[in-house]
Order: structure tokens, then sequence, then C-alpha cells
């Protein structure tokens, strides 16, 4: 195999699999823009070797029969692991779904670039793209946060706090709650999953709960895919 054609499929790993792994980094999500570059050139790398391993046999020993995917195989299973890694799981939500399967796909671009089929890769990669940046846009989909609240007077800010989500149409999905004795008074602590509509800032709904003599804490905890 000459050394161009190694050189271009490797550039081309590079190129298509950065841009995915910017989207993702860009979005904090578990595995960024190194992630999916070591993925993709991983696996280019995997299938030039067995493409060159299948033109030597062939160029030595034209009558010997060759599999030429029994090295890829190992890489569709290995990344199955790899993007597992990225997948969080809560007791009422599963995030990093999205990043495990655009590593996996990742993956399948660098096969398809190691083994010489620019055109699946290009149209994969261009897959991705949509399914990633595109979609998005077409289907809105609404943000998800997850707000921990920590306050006294539990009956009367409950209420307050019901009240206020509604007024600002913020739709609750899960809450998870704890209570703490400290020198003698409760405080006790909720975690919010809210889904937000997209006029509603955040930042002004954590000033607007700070200021309320009952609420003692406010703090956006995570962000959920």
């Amino acid at each position: 195999m000459a050394i161009q054609d190694i050189f271009i499929r490797l550039v081309f790993a590079i190129v298509f699999s950065g841009i995915i792994g910017y989207d993702r980094q860009r979005k904090s999500r578990p595995a960024g823009l190194r992630t999916h570059l070591l993925v993709c050139i991983g696996a280019t790398t995997i299938a030039l070797i067995q493409s060159a391993v299948f033109y030597e046999k062939i160029q030595s020993q034209p009558l010997i029969e060759v599999d030429q995917v029994r090295l890829l195989a190992p890489i569709v299973s290995g990344i199955g692991f790899l993007g597992a890694g990225t997948i969080v799981v809560t007791k009422h939500r599963v995030a990093g779904l999205t990043t495990a399967a655009s590593l996996w796909t990742v993956a399948g671009i660098g096969i398809a670039l190691g083994m010489g089929y620019y055109s699946i890769a290009l149209l994969a990669f261009l897959a991705v793209l949509f399914s990633l940046m595109i979609v998005s846009y077409i289907v809105p989909s609404p943000e998800i946060k997850r707000l921990e609240v920590h306050f006294i007077h539990r009956q009367e800010t409950k209420e307050f706090l019901t009240e206020f989500f509604a007024e600002h149409h913020i739709e609750l999905n899960n809450v998870l709650f704890d209570v703490q004795n400290v020198d003698g008074r409760k405080i006790y602590r909720n975690i919010f999953t809210l889904q937000l509509p997209k006029e509603v800032s955040l930042v002004e709904i954590i000033e607007e709960l700070a200021i309320r003599s009952n609420i003692l804490k406010v703090r956006l905890i995570s962000v959920v895919e």
C-alpha cells in the first residue's frame, strides 16, 4: 500500500472524527475531541493493517484465501466497552447514550476509511453531522437541568416552589429529597430535575429563588442530556 494512500486515509479520519468530537466536547459530553480522534485513528489504523496484510498475502500467495475483515470484528465489540464508559445511569435517567453511539459510529467511519471506502465514510460522516447538529433544530428539545435547593420551613417553602415552577411553566421530571439536623434546626434539600422552556433563563430562576429568606442555597449540580 502506497504511503500517500495511508496518509490520505488518516487525514480524513482526523478531519471527520475531529468535527464530530468537537461537537461532543462543545456540549460538555463525557467523550470529546481527543477521544473521538483516537477512536477513529485507531480503527483506521487497524483497517489499514488488515488491508496491508490482505494485499501482501495476495501478492505472495494468490491462491490462499484471506479473510479481510478478521481484524475488524474486535473493533466493534471493543468500542462497545469504551462507549459503555460514557453512559451514566441514575435512578430515573440515562445519560451519555448519544456520545456512546457517536464513538461507535466514528469507529465505523474509521474502518471504512482504512479499507479505502471513501464514499461510505463521507456519507456516514454527513449522516452523523445531520443527526448531531441538524436534527436538534428540526425537532427542538426542551432544556433539562438539575437544581439543588436547600431550605427551611418545609411546608411553606414547598408550596412556594410548586407555585413558582407552575408560574414559570417549568416542568418537574423528578425530585430527590433529604433532610439534615443542623444545630437543632432542620434543613431540607431537594434536587429538582427541571424541564425549562426555551424562553426561561436558568440564571434568572436561580436569582429569584436565592432572594427568598426561607431558601438557604441554590445551585446547578449537573446538566443532563
